[in-house]
């Protein structure tokens, strides 16, 4: 192994983590900015609603497919292809003039962020040597996504003083620089291997039928009991579908999704881990921002610095939580952060009318904490074990599940905070939504301890060594 296979290891690290940093910042960004796209634009209530929903909508809708599709069509076609369209229309976001082209540039940036996210995450997990290495990776991975969303808030807020615009225009700047290097550092996929029996089409439309409808479903809640009979007839659309794709997946030659990974307890219990703990905690943030904002008069700037605090799992999933997870093993870890969440977020519960940045101090740390002590692990969780050919596949069902509780954690907040009326008890009963989804997941984690032996420990702060695949992508 020649001396520069470390540096190369990492600078293919970094172009990857510069993917998902660039979904996390585009994101936080636009959602400090939509009050002044609304103003500006002059949108209804429901259009910028559907600013930020469209996003969701293309991202959960095609995750999956994406994550099988880099296995299936090549991770590196799949990324290099859709970072492009993800960089084009973002760019056309910043010129959009009427409500309705800025909701089709979303929906068309999220798609493109549901084939590049999973081709990126399963590009690291062939990429590296399953264990130490890998699991390191895939934790930096992980703080650079959080990171990412957390710098996006104070970098929206200056970016909206200076004009709106600029958040659709700066993710442009960051998508051509990934861009660029990823060309030179991403290695060429070996050519696929088709078994026979042709793509999947059935499957492929099914598929994104049923993730887009449940989406849409899970999007409505927020509108609470306010048109529940639609909301109920997608969601009963969606899980029609869902079924429909089962039924064509059993008899399909050669499956989009074999659904023997399902079966796969430790995935099952990772994906679901990762939904209720990002929904729990994007809940919690996104009830935090509408108290600092709405109640208190805070300006956009000044929500955005005083959360900053969260993204101290940055710093801390590829430091720290490495020599947890060797010391302690995974299941414990992700267990604890589940636990610490619950701590977290039950102190926010008896928040007051003028609370004090000092009183809301130690939910923020703690929640940044315990984010960068269970979603990297719940990351390494999804993926391990997974046979290299489905990497793509295992990538875009922790993708998927991750966007789908985002959907739920907001959606539900909303929809509670809205029955309750509003104001003050309308916050505090919202806030019991993020306790009750860690706790919910602190129970599904604790089944992992029981589950058998820990994931392989993760080296400590030494360098990241890059095995001979780590210069070769192959796809089966």
């Amino acid at each position: 192994m020649s001396a520069s296979l470390p540096v190369r290891a990492w600078a293919l690290l970094l172009v990857l983590c510069g993917t998902i940093f660039l979904e996390g910042i585009d994101v936080a960004m636009l959602a400090v900015a939509v009050p002044s796209i609304r103003s500006d634009l002059d949108l209804s209530t429901s259009t910028a609603a559907w600013v930020m929903s469209a996003y969701v909508l293309g991202y959960a809708g095609f995750t999956l497919l994406g994550g099988r599709a880099a296995d299936l069509l090549g991770r590196r076609r799949m990324f290099l292809g859709w970072l492009t369209v993800f960089l084009l229309f973002s760019g056309l976001g910043g010129f959009a003039q009427e409500g309705w082209m800025l909701i089709t540039a979303r929906f068309v940036t999220g798609v493109a962020a549901a084939f590049m996210t999973p081709a990126a995450m399963s590009i690291i997990t062939t990429s590296y040597e399953e264990g130490p290495q890998r699991n390191q990776a895939l934790l930096v991975f992980a703080g650079t996504a959080a990171g990412g969303f957390t710098l996006g808030l104070v970098i929206g807020g200056l970016l909206t003083q200076l004009g709106w615009r600029w958040v659709f225009f700066a993710p442009v700047l960051l998508a051509a620089a990934v861009l660029l290097a990823a060309v030179r550092l991403i290695p060429k996929d070996a050519r696929p291997e088709r078994t026979g029996g042709g793509f999947d089409l059935a499957g492929a439309l099914t598929a994104a039928g049923a993730m887009l409808l449940l989406a849409f479903g899970i999007v409505r809640l927020e509108h609470g009991l306010d048109g529940w009979p639609l909301t109920a007839l997608v969601a009963a659309g969606g899980l029609v579908l869902a079924g429909v794709f089962v039924a064509v997946e059993r008899r399909a030659a050669a499956p989009l999704v074999r659904l023997g990974v399902l079966r796969k307890a430790s995935t099952v219990r990772a994906d679901l881990g990762a939904l209720l703990f990002v929904g729990s905690f994007f809940g919690f943030q996104f009830v935090a921002t509408l108290y600092l904002q709405e109640l208190r008069g805070w300006s956009s700037l000044e929500t955005a610095l005083a959360l900053t605090v969260m993204g101290v799992d940055a710093i801390l999933a590829p430091t720290l939580t490495p020599r947890l997870v060797a010391r302690y093993g995974n299941a414990r870890v992700i267990l604890g952060g589940f636990v610490l969440a619950i701590v977290s977020y039950a102190l926010f519960l008896p928040l007051g009318p003028d609370w004090s940045y000092a009183a809301m101090f130690p939910t923020l740390l703690l929640s940044g904490l315990a984010f960068a002590l269970a979603y990297g692990p719940l990351t390494i969780a999804a993926t391990d074990g997974i046979a290299e050919e489905e990497q793509g596949l295992a990538s875009g069902l922790l993708t998927t599940a991750v966007q789908f509780g985002s959907a739920v954690g907001i959606s539900v907040v909303t929809a509670v905070y809205g029955i309750a009326g509003g104001g003050l008890d309308g916050f505090r009963s919202a806030l019991v939504v993020p306790v009750v989804m860690v706790a919910i997941g602190a129970a599904v984690a604790a089944t992992g301890l029981r589950a058998g032996k820990p994931t392989r420990a993760v080296q400590g702060s030494g360098g990241l060594a890059a095995p001979e695949s780590a210069t070769k992508v192959t796809v089966s």
